[in-house]
C-alpha cells in the first residue's frame, strides 16, 4: 500500500524531530567527543550544569495573519526573572522543514543571552492557512510572530533581528522592508529576487521547481496561487509570463529595496557556489543594492549545504558568522565584523577564504576568449554537457572537489558549438561572474540554449567552471540577433597548463528547454560585433 501524504509527513517530522532534539540536548556527537578527548588531556571534569542554568524551551502557538495558528519554539536565556529585557532573534522556518529545523542554533543563541522564537511558516506542517510562497500574509505572519515574543517573553523592542535558511531568509528579508523593529538580518541561501533565481536568462528553471512542488505537497498545503503558478512555470506557458513575473517581483526583496534601505536594517547575505535554487548572481546584485551595513559570504555547496550542518550544532563558519552578526548590530558587541571586508569568498578549489570591500573589486582582470568563426547545431539532443543534477552535483563538488565533467574532444560538433582557449602558462583564479557575448541565428522564432565554462587538462576532460541558460522569443527566423548572457558567478582555479572551453548546446536537465522540432541555432562572430567570453580573475 502506498502511504498517503499524511503519513510521509508524520514519518518525516518523527525523524527530524528525534534527531534535532537529540542534537539539542546532548550536543553533536562528534563535536562532543573531540571536546572530550581534549578536556580529558588538559583538565579535571566541570561540574554539571544545573536545570536553572540552561536557556528554557517551549513549545508554543502563535496567532498569525487572519487568525491562523502559528506553530512555534521559544528559547529564553537561563536566569531570566522579569527584571531585564533581552535581544529577540525570529527565524522562519524553510520550504518544507519542521518547526524544530533552529533548535541546535537557537539553544547556542539562547546561551548567549536571546531570545529566539523559530516558527513554521502558514501553509506547512501543523501550522494553518496554505503556502503563499513568502507573500504579503507570511510578512504579516512574521510582525504578528515579533508582537508575539514582545508580549510573552522578555524581548527587546529595540533589539530585534530575523534570519533563517532559505525560505526563512526570503521571508526575514521581506519582513525588513515592511517591519521597522527589525535592526538586523542573517539571510542564508535565500534570494533577492525570485525571478532571477528560477527564471533566470527567460529560462524554466525545471529540477527547482519540481523539488519546491514536490516537498510542498508533501509536507504542506499548496495555494490555488501557488498550484496554479507551478502549473504554468512547469508548461513553459508563455501567455502567462506576465502574470508569472509579477507574482515573483511580488516576493522579492530587491522590489523593496527602497524600503529596506530606508528602514536600515543591517544585512548579512550567505550563499553556496552551485545553489540549485537560488543562484549567487541574484544575491550579489541585491547586496550590490543594499544601502546600510551589509555583508556578503559565498562558499562552496549547494543550496543550504554551507550552513546545514550547523543545524546540527556542528561547528559551522557561516552560523558563527551569523552569531557574531547579530552579537555587533543587536548587542553592540565590539567583535570586529563591522571593520572586516565585507565580501569574503571561499574557493572552490583551495577552500581558502578571501576578503574584499566590494563585489566588484572582486576580479581584478578579465581574459576574453574569443568565439571565433561560425558553427550550426542541430537542437532538443543532449551533447553531454550539462550543469549536473539538483544538489548532488555541487554537494559532490563542495566536499570531493569533483564537479560535472565532460571529455570536450569527444563532444558531438553536430550538438555543441565549442571554443578553448589556448594553454594557460599560470594559474587562472576566475573569481566573479562569467560573460557571453554572441550572435546567434535561429531557424525558429523561439529557443533555449545553455552555456557552459569548462576546466580542461591536458586529456580533454573539462570540469565544469559555471554555467547559464538563456531563451528567446518572438524572433524572426534566419535573421541574427545579439545575446548578452551571465553566467552563474563562481571562484574556481584553473591550474596552469589547462585550457578553458566554452561550451554551447540546447538541452540540459536541469532547464525547460524550448526549442521547436527539427530546429537549429547558428552562432556566428561578425566583423563589427566579434563574439567572445569574458572570464574574470584575480591576478
Amino acid at each position: 500500500m502506498t502511504p498517503s501524504r499524511t503519513t510521509l509527513r508524520a514519518a518525516i517530522g518523527t525523524v527530524s524531530a528525534a534527531v534535532l532534539t537529540a542534537t539539542v540536548l546532548t550536543g553533536a556527537p562528534a563535536q562532543a567527543a573531540g571536546a572530550a578527548a581534549s578536556h580529558r588531556a588538559t583538565a579535571p571534569t566541570a561540574p554539571a550544569r544545573s536545570a536553572a542554568a540552561f536557556p528554557s524551551l517551549k513549545f508554543v502557538d502563535i496567532r498569525g495573519e487572519g487568525g491562523i495558528t502559528l506553530k512555534a519554539n521559544v528559547f529564553t536565556p537561563a536566569g531570566a526573572d522579569g527584571t531585564r529585557r533581552y535581544p529577540v532573534i525570529v527565524l522562519p522556518t524553510s520550504w518544507a522543514m519542521p518547526q524544530i529545523e533552529y533548535l541546535a542554533q537557537a539553544k547556542k543563541l539562547a546561551d548567549a543571552g536571546y531570545v529566539v522564537v523559530g516558527y513554521n511558516a502558514r501553509g506547512f506542517w501543523q501550522s494553518g492557512g496554505k503556502i503563499e510562497t513568502a507573500g504579503p500574509q507570511d510578512i504579516a505572519d512574521a510582525s504578528k510572530v515579533i508582537d508575539w515574543a514582545l508580549a510573552h517573553t522578555p524581548a527587546d523592542p529595540r533589539k530585534v533581528g530575523m534570519g533563517g535558511v532559505s525560505y526563512g531568509a526570503g521571508i526575514s528579508l521581506l519582513t525588513s522592508a515592511f517591519d521597522k523593529r527589525v535592526k538586523a538580518v542573517a539571510a542564508l541561501s535565500g534570494w533577492g529576487d525570485l525571478i532571477d533565481s528560477i527564471y533566470s536568462g527567460r529560462t524554466p528553471h525545471l529540477q527547482a521547481a519540481e523539488v519546491l512542488g514536490g516537498l510542498g505537497d508533501l509536507t504542506g498545503r499548496p495555494s490555488p496561487e501557488l498550484q496554479r503558478i507551478l502549473k504554468e512555470f512547469l508548461s513553459a506557458d508563455m501567455s502567462k509570463e506576465k502574470d508569472m513575473i509579477a507574482w515573483g517581483k511580488k516576493r522579492s526583496p530587491v522590489t523593496y529595496i527602497d524600503k529596506i534601505n530606508a528602514n536600515g536594517a543591517a544585512i548579512m547575505l550567505g550563499n553556496a557556489w552551485g545553489d540549485s535554487l537560488f543562484p549567487p548572481n541574484q544575491y550579489a546584485a541585491f547586496y550590490e543594492k543594499l544601502k546600510g551595513p551589509k555583508r556578503l559570504e559565498f562558499r562552496p555547496g549547494d543550496h543550504a549545504t554551507a550552513e546545514g550542518l550547523g543545524l546540527f550544532g556542528l561547528p559551522n563558519d557561516t552560523w558563527t558568522d551569523t552569531k557574531r552578526w547579530f552579537d555587533h548590530y543587536l548587542k553592540g558587541a565590539d567583535n570586529g565584523i563591522d571593520r572586516e571586508s565585507p565580501v569574503l569568498l571561499k574557493s572552490r578549489s583551495t577552500g581558502a577564504y578571501e576578503g574584499y570591500k566590494s563585489w566588484q573589486d572582486v576580479p581584478s582582470a578579465h581574459r576574453r576568449i574569443a568565439l571565433d568563426g561560425s558553427q550550426r547545431i542541430r537542437t532538443n539532443l543532449d551533447s553531454g554537457a550539462d550543469g549536473g543534477v539538483i544538489f548532488l552535483s555541487s554537494m559532490m563538488d563542495q566536499f570531493l572537489k569533483l564537479p560535472p565533467m565532460a571529455s570536450i574532444p569527444l563532444l558531438p560538433r553536430s550538438l555543441a558549438a565549442v571554443w578553448q582557449s589556448a594553454p594557460y602558462e599560470t594559474g587562472q583564479r576566475v573569481r566573479g561572474t562569467t560573460r557571453l557575448h554572441t550572435t546567434v541565428t535561429s531557424t525558429a522564432e523561439s529557443g533555449t540554449a545553455i552555456a557552459y565554462l569548462y576546466d580542461v587538462g591536458p586529456l580533454g576532460l573539462g570540469k565544469l567552471v559555471t554555467h547559464g541558460p538563456f531563451t528567446f522569443h518572438g524572433k524572426t527566423p534566419g535573421r541574427p540577433f545579439g545575446v548578452d548572457l551571465d553566467l552563474f558567478s563562481t571562484a574556481y582555479d584553473v591550474p596552469a597548463g589547462h585550457r578553458l572551453a566554452v561550451v554551447v548546446d540546447t538541452v540540459d536537465p536541469l532547464y525547460i528547454a524550448q526549442n521547436p522540432p527539427g530546429s537549429r541555432l547558428t552562432f556566428s562572430s561578425p566583423a563589427n560585433d566579434p563574439s567572445y567570453v569574458s572570464v574574470p580573475v584575480r591576478d
